[in-house]
């Protein structure tokens, strides 16, 4: 058997028990001495013996109340006190109630290979109490003697055989709680690493998005306000240079119209700068303006859809999608003339989708590169915010058939 510190109850009852066994067998012995025939000798010397466990159980508890076992100490206290339990049977058969305690302590006190050979020298002491006394004094007696002993042998190693079987049932399920334990731990730390992780990949978007963001600027810059401040400076050149004021003013009423548009531009800038419809909205809210002032601005039928259980996304998650969503929307203005533009968002589970659909002039999708030799910020642009949110982003055109954007992001919830 394994070395094992035996439980506290376990502890209390070997120790005590005894006592109490071995005071039920004394009195009862004290009561029929003169019934089985004691003589006043066998008297005393049960007496001595009595005051002998007595003195010994201390020290036939302390293996087991103290110290590992079994071990040496534990086996030899075992056999002395299955010794006395003998002993006492022999001269009164009442002091089996003392010697059954040899029973319940052969497995805590004796090794494996040691156990069964003390459960049968416990099994001849209580086969010989049962049948009257030992030694039996007829073949009569050793007759029953042998079949009380056969049937003590064979509850013994039944009780045995179940009892090992419990205990090998308890350490299974023992390992197995371990295991379980030890499964839970390891699934925490994946947890907390997968948290750890995804915050960082959080950050390195956050930190990528704000260089994007400054190219996008620098390109709608360059491409509008730019351009625009250019034509104002061209159209007043030409006015200073003009030969009469027809020619002069027709060049001033050009270059008031490219301010306003490029006053238009700059303001669309500033509002697609940050997320500033986030501030106050959720996301939801936020697309539900965005495509509503889209449609006003361009005077194209825009409708906006929400599906699934609405959940509070954490602000990179909600930015991605409502930059992409703005992406999408300007793209479709510039480059489909689209009639009609619906715009859908979905809770699905653990993802979020962003589809984006107009029945525009459409293009051929295989035909556009993978990214623009200026860096541009339309498809790639999309694509790359999705991909650095671990998200992914498809677009599905045909010439004349309109255009599908649709970005598949991780839900990630704001848990502040």
């Amino acid at each position: 058997m394994t070395n094992a510190v035996a439980p506290q109850h376990r502890v209390s009852f070997d120790y005590w028990v005894p006592y109490a066994l071995l005071a039920v067998g004394t009195v009862t012995a004290a009561g029929s001495a003169r019934l089985v025939g004691m003589t006043t000798g066998e008297e005393y010397v049960a007496g001595a013996l009595v005051v002998i466990a007595l003195v010994l159980q201390p020290a036939l508890g302390r293996p087991v109340r103290d110290l590992p076992v079994p071990n040496r100490t534990s086996v030899t206290l075992y056999f002395v006190r299955w010794a006395l339990g003998f002993v006492l049977g022999w001269l009164n058969p009442f002091f089996a109630f003392y010697a059954v305690t040899g029973y319940y302590s052969a497995r805590h006190q004796l090794p494996r290979r040691l156990v069964l050979p003390g459960l049968c020298l416990t099994a001849v002491t209580m086969a010989g109490c049962q049948i009257g006394g030992m030694p039996p004094h007829s073949a009569v007696l050793w007759l029953g003697f042998v079949l009380v002993f056969g049937a003590n042998l064979g509850m013994v190693v039944l009780l045995t055989r179940f009892a090992e079987q419990e205990i090998a049932h308890a350490r299974t399920q023992a390992e197995s709680i371990a295991e379980l334990a030890r499964t839970n731990a390891a699934l925490q730390q994946a947890l907390d690493e997968n948290a750890a992780l995804h915050a960082q990949l959080l950050v390195q978007a956050r930190e990528a998005g704000v260089a994007d963001e400054r190219r996008r600027l620098a390109a709608e810059i360059h491409d509008t306000i730019a351009q625009g401040l250019t034509g104002i400076i061209a159209q007043l050149q030409v006015v200073a240079n003009a030969p009469d004021l027809a020619t002069a003013r027709t060049h001033l009423e050009r270059a008031g119209s490219l301010a306003r548009h490029s006053l238009g531009e700059a303001r669309r800038s500033v509002h697609n700068l940050a997320p500033v419809a986030l501030a106050a909205d959720g996301l939801p809210e936020a697309l539900k303006k965005t495509v509503a002032e889209w449609g006003e601005r361009t005077g194209v039928r825009a409708g906006f859809t929400v599906t699934g259980t609405t959940e509070k996304l954490h602000d990179e998650v909600a930015a991605t999608l409502l930059r992409i969503a703005q992406e999408a929307l300007s793209n479709a203005a510039r480059h489909a003339r689209p009639a009609r533009v619906g715009v859908t968002l979905s809770f699905m589970g653990d993802e979020v989708t962003l589809d984006v659909r107009d029945d525009g002039a459409g293009f051929d999708a295989a035909a556009v590169p993978v990214r623009t030799s200026g860096g541009g910020f339309g498809l790639h642009g999309m694509r790359a915010r999705a991909e650095r949110i671990a998200g992914s982003l498809t677009v599905e055109s045909e010439p004349g058939h309109g255009t599908a954007v649709s970005a598949r992001v991780p839900l990630v919830r704001d848990d502040r």
